[in-house]
């Protein structure tokens, strides 16, 4: 959908000229900063789709904690691929801004809630499933973005490449239900047993005992779910998590102003692209790096996160002087700095997610896992919030 949003604001853009008479679309250009810019801006900026794109799962991933475990997994599963089919569809054949807007909505809905979800299900399984899911996660971000770019390359229709985009959701059912090996504990079509069992405290802590003592994650037992953990236990967890969550989410503030609100503006004339191609690729080149960084787990792994949170501001101020000064002389520059700001989120989101896992009591795993996962939106919504003033003030240099 990120790869998409020049496409799906130029098409609606185009929609909304060509029904207009002559001279409102002469007014409307001249409105436009696009014309009297040398920044070819599109009159909503990006970070608009971006806003679409993460608020829904922001407020997914800061109250669902508290809740989701009452939903089991395949309900889950089957909900966010039911949304993200309606999304592609809505956006493939909308008609107006606002109705591609609710389609990009609907993919935020399936992407904060699948997301949440499956980091959740990590704790049933062997910890070295976080470097399948760092992998997964890169691998479907290089994916998506490249085969959305290169289908358009080809010639294809941005519709009629959403419309392709639905395997995607239809993997994820095959892929779920078909080809993983759930484990007896987990909730799968219900409730923990833990929801409906009184658990006095003599209990609770002798579960807590057991589940420290069971490392084999294979043989994950019951203690493991969100349903034996108190309020005042989940408080507990959250403050301790402030110290992953600050500099994953300062990571993803950065590379999203980047991604955002500074990449559609980062458009060089004299490239053999265009510029919905430079952007298009921008955002395919990000994603490559994330893919091979998050894949970095198997062979190392980094606990002082909050270094890449002061490199990706490094990058985030100097493509900002890139843009308003203009000094960059070509456009494959742009793309090697892109490339190395996708090695620097993916490898702090991984690593963060690994550490959180191996350092959070087991009993408390799941929660944790779950919560932490708002880092990375909260960060992304507040780059979405700063994109705007910063796309209305270059767009009207």
């Amino acid at each position: 959908m990120l790869s998409a949003a020049h496409d799906i604001l130029e098409k609606q853009e185009s929609k909304n000229s060509t029904s207009a008479s002559d001279k409102l679309t002469v007014d409307f250009r001249a409105g436009n900063s696009s014309n009297s810019s040398g920044y070819d801006c599109s009159p909503v900026t990006t970070g608009a789709v971006l806003l679409a794109d993460i608020l829904p799962t922001l407020i997914i991933k800061l109250f669902a904690p508290f809740v989701i475990h009452k939903v089991p997994y395949g309900f889950r599963v089957l909900f966010c691929v039911a949304m993200a089919a309606a999304s592609f569809l809505l956006v493939s054949f909308s008609s107006a801004v606002w109705i591609s807007i609710v389609g990009v909505i609907f993919a935020s809905i399936s992407s904060g809630l699948g997301e949440l979800s499956f980091l959740s299900l990590s704790v049933f399984f062997d910890r070295n499933v976080l470097e399948g899911w760092g992998s997964g996660t890169g691998g479907a971000g290089v994916a998506g973005s490249f085969l959305y770019s290169g289908l358009i390359q080809v010639g294809l229709s941005p519709q009629i490449t959403l419309c392709i985009m639905l395997v995607v959701p239809f993997a994820m059912l095959v892929s779920y239900f078909g080809v993983l090996a759930p484990v007896p504990s987990l909730p799968q079509w219900r409730r923990s047993e833990l929801e409906y069992a009184a658990v006095d405290s003599e209990e609770q802590q002798q579960l807590m005992d057991e589940s420290e003592d069971e490392e084999q994650e294979t043989s994950a037992s019951e203690d493991r779910t969100m349903g034996s953990v108190t309020l005042k236990e989940k408080y507990y967890v959250i403050k301790g998590l402030v110290r992953f969550v600050a500099p994953l989410g300062l990571v993803y503030f950065a590379e999203y102003f980047i991604n955002q609100g500074l990449m559609e503006l980062l458009f060089f004339h004299n490239f053999f692209l265009s510029h919905a191609a430079q952007y298009r690729w921008y955002q395919t080149l990000y994603q490559i790096g994330v893919l091979v960084s998050r894949s970095s787990l198997y062979c190392i792994k980094f606990r002082r996160v909050w270094i890449f949170s002061l490199l990706q501001v490094v990058n985030a101020v100097f493509l900002l002087f890139a843009v308003r000064f203009q000094f960059l002389p070509s456009a494959w520059i742009v793309l090697v700095i892109i490339l190395y700001e996708g090695l620097l989120g993916g490898a702090a989101y991984v690593n963060t997610f690994y550490f959180i896992s191996k350092e959070t009591e087991s009993r408390y795993r799941e929660f944790a896992m779950a919560t932490a996962s708002v880092g990375d939106s909260l960060g992304i919504a507040l780059a979405g919030l700063v994109a705007f003033p910063v796309h209305k003030y270059f767009c009207s240099l």
